[in-house]
């Protein structure tokens, strides 16, 4: 089904602090307005409420819910959004209290929206569909109604939408068809990625919080041409670009999805083939928007996701970017090695990023003479795409190469080297 368009739809967001402080739920209320403005709302007013736990009934306290209902009737809000994860009969119970005209979502289901609003590929639209039906459809069956009622609006569109109008069997069964079509799908990227481990091209990932810049940073690098808009999640799909560095030699350089603090589970297992992309990286940028006055924040959620990943351990350069609207916490680069102050916007910084990223690739490399039969010369453009060739001698049997590679290219390469190190820790 088309997405609709939803512009202008007033909504409600919600808080309720049981732990940390109200300053931290006033950041998450700003970050879900972002959230609700991406997917074409306007936020009515916000409501925050201190509480030791939240209600089991209505999530609110009866009194603020009831207080939630009357500023709904007052500023004409169809849509209320939790900063935080609803059970299916909490949906249920504040949709009766607040009135049939209002609909209560959270903040997964908000994100869920954008992801749908958002999703270009056919592979992102699966996965997209898929944490749609884990996720919200069961939310939807919890208010006793008819799946037919579901007629669009924020938090119920996308690829997955006509599905949420048929039984719980059929639904069931559309999850595992999505499953093993993304199964296949993934089957083929890792094909593909094999495919491009022979190429020899050492793999850069550009990774960070939502809206960071990281599309316009592999814009600007590669001309890739991609969509680079001034919103939460306007890239979905991952984008792979070859790249120049100084010396001549050509990189992989990968846009990915941008992440965001409590993601929802659902939609990282389905994105999970997407998001490996990181995984399999030689290097990654952790591109952060230096100008946020969150930015450390959302480094550490962006450094707990790579972990959860499995792919805390990578090499890291961290990039500080849209250093031209200003650095708003230099303090967030504390105790960080590897950190860059650009501009993608303007082309500030990019060329020492560039060096930087050829420096951090070729860290540990060392002068290796391989000897390589005629009948495998093919194997000389590996070192001529990855390497600095200094000196090459043409035999009746072989070619001799000297060659400054790195511990990568050495892989490669290794059965031919003339000289081999006695242990794999002398590189």
């Amino acid at each position: 089904m088309e997405n609709q368009n939803f512009e202008g739809v007033r909504a409600a967001l919600v808080s309720v602090v049981t732990r940390g402080t109200v300053e931290e739920a006033e950041v998450g209320l700003a970050e879900l307005e972002r959230l609700l403005e991406t997917a074409g709302g306007v936020c009515a007013f916000k409501m925050m409420q201190n509480k030791e736990a939240p209600d089991v009934r209505t999530y609110l306290g009866s009194g603020k819910t009831a207080e939630l209902a009357f500023y709904c009737a007052r500023n004409d809000v169809s849509l209320v959004v939790f900063d935080s994860e609803l059970s299916p009969s909490q949906i249920r119970n504040l949709e009766q209290a607040l009135g049939d005209a209002v609909r209560v979502i959270d903040r997964s289901m908000l994100i869920l929206d954008i992801f749908a609003l958002h999703a270009a590929s056919g592979e992102g639209k699966l996965q997209v569909e898929l944490a749609q039906l884990k996720y919200t459809a069961p939310r939807l069956m919890g208010k006793g109604t008819e799946l037919s009622r579901l007629g669009g609006g924020i938090g119920t569109r996308g690829p997955g939408e006509s599905q949420l109008e048929t039984d719980r069997r059929h639904l069931q069964r559309r999850i595992r068809m999505l499953e093993e079509s993304l199964a296949e799908m993934a089957e083929n990227r890792r094909t593909q990625r094999v495919a491009r481990d022979r190429s020899g091209l050492a793999r850069v990932s550009i990774v960070g919080y939502t809206n960071a810049g990281k599309s316009t940073l592999l814009n600007y690098l590669t001309d890739a041409g991609i969509l680079a808009e001034d919103k939460l999640f306007a890239t979905l799909d991952p984008t792979t670009r070859k790249c120049r560095l100084p010396g001549g030699e050509t990189i992989l350089l990968t846009d990915t999805v941008g992440f965001i603090r409590n993601l929802p589970h659902h939609l990282i297992h389905a994105f999970r083939s997407t998001l490996e992309e990181a995984t399999h990286a030689d290097l990654l940028l952790v591109l952060v928007d230096a100008s946020d006055t969150e930015a450390a924040a959302q480094i550490d959620v962006t450094e707990s996701l790579l972990r959860d990943l499995g792919a805390g351990e990578k090499p890291i350069l961290y990039v500080f970017n849209k250093c031209d609207l200003g650095v708003a916490i230099p303090g967030a680069v504390h105790g960080r090695e590897n950190v860059l102050f650009i501009s993608a916007a303007t082309g500030q910084g990019v060329d020492r990023l560039l060096v930087r990223i050829e420096e951090m690739l070729h860290e540990g490399s060392r002068r290796v003479t391989f000897r390589i039969p005629n009948h495998k010369q093919g194997l000389l453009s590996v070192l001529y795409r990855n390497a600095t060739v200094e000196e090459v001698s043409y035999g009746p049997d072989a070619v001799t190469v000297t060659a400054v590679v790195d511990a990568k290219t050495y892989g490669q390469l290794r059965d031919y080297d003339k000289e081999p190190p006695r242990e794999e820790s002398e590189w």
